[in-house]
């Protein structure tokens, strides 16, 4: 007898057309995991009768609804489908900024100034992730990651993670400012509304669970001091199960090759100043997303139900100063950025994740015989001030992806 084991069950997903048409066929995409449940509840109602016989007369069955966990890894591209849908809207890609004339000045920060032109009708943000080339620039200056520290019309304030230093040159003629892979963010408008069907595949015993309308509901990154970044992301149905002995999703895309990203690549950055004390921390993605009412004759909800975006997080810090814990007294905002890479080098591929107006909400010491860590709780909210040419997007949250397609 075959006994169904973990390393032999595959999961695809494939985005439905809408609410209530599973998809089918070919073009789903295997995704990467630690581990993946997808439970199917029903509610349940005691038979609180009272009888001649005084013992219970049993349960019954109430209302399905689906739930599904996913714990995995963060790496570039892999995830890229969730996060979309999460923010509800779809990812786009900042178009290349081309035929500059560049100064590069500076010893870190670096300044990247234009002669001509302007950097923010071109859509470059704080928190991005650009890439210098073209002309005929140092070969220090190409192909590395800047993270974005400040920009206005013709400067762009940058660090770079990987620590490499820049060359400073210029005007370089011809050159070009891009921003690799694409970028998402919560928008004000337009917010799309993606339901996917989800395939479980157990191979070594031929069983295929169908669940369809699922939603993702919300989405935890954590950054440990040292190893991978790993990602759990919350789905929610409307616990319509399908189980069978035939597979749905035929020949879904294999699952994505590229590296993991790990919390010693990359940098963090609190109010613009990279904080290399940063010892942990964790951003939650809520979209508040919970199985519907139900209804009067079905044993399913019609559909779920949506709040708002909200998104919260912790960093704890080694405790060198009260600079942090100002910005806790004074209730004033500040920023925060991840960027988390997937190795050492200056054109590594990357994740980031940019909040632009973020409160703190704690600033508590811990103590021993130990160095004392400060942790600190904080909430995110849109930046009103955001928008169209200008330094922030207006948003609670953007992502950026290197590898995003």
């Amino acid at each position: 007898m075959s006994v169904a084991q973990g390393i032999n069950k595959t999961i695809a997903y494939k985005k439905q057309a809408g609410l209530g048409t599973p998809a089918s066929g070919s073009g789903g995409q295997l995704i990467r995991r630690e581990t993946a449940t997808f439970p199917v509840t029903k509610d349940s109602y005691a038979n609180n009768e009272i009888v001649s016989h005084q013992q219970h007369t049993g349960d019954t069955h109430g209302v399905r609804s689906s739930a599904g966990t996913v714990n995995g890894l963060v790496s570039p591209l892999s995830y890229q489908d969730w996060f979309g849908s999460l923010l509800r809207k779809a990812w786009a890609a900042t178009s290349n900024i081309t035929g500059l004339s560049l100064t590069i000045a500076g010893s870190g920060p670096y300044t990247v100034t234009r002669a001509s032109g302007d950097f923010l009708t071109g859509g470059i943000k704080i928190g991005d992730v650009v890439r210098l080339s073209g002309g005929s620039l140092n070969a220090a200056n190409v192909g590395v990651n800047l993270l974005v520290t400040g920009v206005t019309a013709t400067v762009l304030t940058v660090i770079v993670p990987s620590g490499d230093a820049l060359v400073a040159e210029g005007p370089i003629a011809s050159c070009t400012v891009s921003v690799p892979g694409k970028k998402v963010y919560a928008p004000t408008s337009s917010h799309t509304n993606d339901y996917y069907t989800i395939e479980e595949n157990w191979t070594d015993v031929t069983r295929y669970h169908l669940h369809q309308d699922i939603q993702v509901a919300s989405a935890e990154i954590n950054v440990p001091s040292t190893g991978n970044v790993g990602v759990t992301f919350n789905l929610v149905g409307l616990g319509i199960r399908t189980k069978s002995g035939t597979q749905v999703l035929t020949t879904p895309t294999a699952e994505t090759t590229s590296s993991v990203v790990s919390s010693v690549n990359g940098a963090v950055l609190v109010g613009g100043t990279v904080y290399a004390t940063i010892t942990s921390a964790r951003v939650t993605i809520d979209g508040q997303i919970t199985a519907g009412e139900g209804v009067v004759g079905s044993n399913y909800r019609p559909d779920t139900q949506k709040g708002r975006i909200r998104v919260s997080g912790t960093i704890t810090v080694l405790y060198e100063s009260d600079t942090l814990g100002a910005i806790f007294d004074d209730e004033t905002t500040t920023s925060i950025v991840l960027m988390l890479a997937d190795d050492a080098t200056g054109g590594a591929d990357f994740v980031t994740l940019s909040m632009s107006k973020v409160k703190l909400f704690s600033d508590d010491r811990d103590d021993g015989e130990k160095q004392i860590v400060q942790t600190m709780n904080f909430v995110a909210e849109i930046n009103g001030a955001g928008g169209t040419a200008l330094a922030n997007d207006q948003t609670i949250i953007t992502l950026q992806d290197s590898l995003a397609v």
